[in-house]
């Protein structure tokens, strides 16, 4: 092992990934010209194999020891969990508008709290059958931490194809608003999972509950009250950067009360920013103001997630893969789209009224379940040492697959739906007034 004495700070980190992101970026946007995230994800990789290569033929390069440096000063359990997923958790409820998601509210409800739970239930057990016939030595609790962190759903990239394909609005809210949910479900059922695996407790289902309904809950009021607090300031003035930096505030100071009190705050992230993109941007906002706040939070959204999707291909040089990382990969896609129909199935079928009226919309839910930034995040954050590497490498492989297969072929999927003549949308409630 290359020993180095180089030291990054939390300053030195961010501006190089920062400009890393802008840099592949800039060469995606101008000669690859492939879907932003999708082109990151790539041209993260090509740069992690050009660094394996140029470490390997010539003389004294030691680039990949240096990112591999950088990747493990990263404390991704404090920089991530704590900080990042708040930002991105909030920018995403901006953009989903409630009147939309009222029209799919028990779906969604569903897929964001049964569907999880029972998503991650299903991948644990498989993948601990997998593991168990690769001989691999891993606790069976971790299966199921993977199990929560792969459930949550990834919005960014798909709601961009349910755009352009007119798609009916209620069911990219529902999507959006699944997405929005589910990530708050799935951290804090990963949350509790991993603290079960990392102490080496026995994991009791009754506690489970009791733990989850105190975070949850708590996080759901923490988000009320945050967001309450925030509209009526932004209701009181008509001073744009003031404004955005209340909702600065909301983001920080909402996340660092519920660490604090062990609560959930994806989910008071995702409460608050629902009524600020609702009732905040409506009646607490003049037009500058608003414009001037979704675009910043646009713009946070846009960096974090890029920033995200680089580490998925930077982080090979530390992982580097054997057979068993190989076999557990491939079946981790198979597992997770196999769950994935499953608890879509049993959310929008089983029960008559959580049916959705469009025609299709189980297979479009299905297979836009894509997984992204959040799942990375979380993979990310996992202690050290051989489980980290095998979970790690079944994480790349679903949200590759994800997105660079499902994502490029969804809308060849719409349109073939529409060719069979499901009715091609039309907006069922007037159009948003964000």
């Amino acid at each position: 092992m290359h020993e180095t004495s180089s030291a990054f700070s939390p300053f030195d980190i961010a501006a190089i990934l920062v400009v890393a992101s802008a840099v592949l970026g800039w060469l995606n946007h101008h000669f690859i010209k492939l879907p932003h995230v999708i082109g990151l994800t790539v041209m993260g990789a090509i740069a992690a194999i050009g660094l394996m290569i140029a470490d390997a033929f010539i003389p004294g390069i030691t680039l990949d020891n240096w990112v591999a440096d950088l990747l493990t000063q990263m404390n991704f359990t404090d920089t991530l969990l704590q900080g990042m997923l708040s930002f991105l958790l909030f920018a995403g409820a901006l953009h989903v508008d409630l009147d939309r998601l009222r029209v799919a509210w028990l779906p969604v409800l569903l897929l964001s709290t049964v569907g999880v739970i029972f998503s991650t239930v299903l991948i644990g057990l498989a993948t601990w059958g997998v593991g168990a016939l690769l001989g691999l030595a891993i606790e069976p609790i971790w299966y199921f931490v993977f199990g929560a962190l792969i459930s949550p759903t990834d919005p960014v990239s798909v709601l961009g194809v349910l755009k352009e394909e007119n798609v009916p609005a209620s069911l990219q809210s529902a999507v959006a608003g699944e997405s929005l949910f589910n990530d708050g479900v799935g951290i804090v059922v990963f949350t509790i999972l991993l603290g079960a695996a990392v102490t080496g407790a026995d994991f009791s289902l009754s506690e489970g509950a009791r733990l989850f309904a105190i975070e949850a809950g708590g996080g759901v009021l923490v988000g009320l009250v945050f967001g309450y607090v925030g509209y009526r300031a932004l209701a009181s003035m008509d001073e744009y950067t003031l404004e955005v930096l209340i909702t600065l505030a909301i983001v920080m100071g909402g996340y660092a009360l519920c660490t604090q009190f062990h609560l959930s705050g994806p989910l008071a992230m995702a409460v608050a920013g629902l009524l600020i993109g609702n009732h905040g941007v409506s009646f607490a906002m003049s037009d500058v103001t608003r414009d001037y706040v979704l675009k910043f939070w646009e713009l946070v959204d846009e960096l974090l997630n890029s920033v995200l999707f680089l580490l998925i291909g930077l982080e090979l040089i530390a992982l580097v893969p054997g057979i068993p990382h190989v076999m557990l990969g491939i079946a981790a896609i198979v597992i997770t789209l196999a769950a994935r129909g499953i608890a879509v199935g049993s959310a929008t079928k089983i029960i008559p009224a959580a049916r959705l009226d469009q025609k299709g919309a189980g297979r479009v839910l299905w297979w836009g379940g894509l997984r992204g930034g959040i799942s990375i995040a979380l993979a990310l954050s996992l202690p050290e040492g051989p489980t980290r590497d095998l979970l790690l490498a079944a994480t790349f492989a679903a949200v590759l697959f994800s997105v660079l297969v499902q994502r490029a072929t969804l809308g060849k999927l719409i349109e073939s739906l529409k060719a069979k003549h499901v009715p091609a949308v039309e907006e069922e409630l007037p159009p948003p007034t964000h």
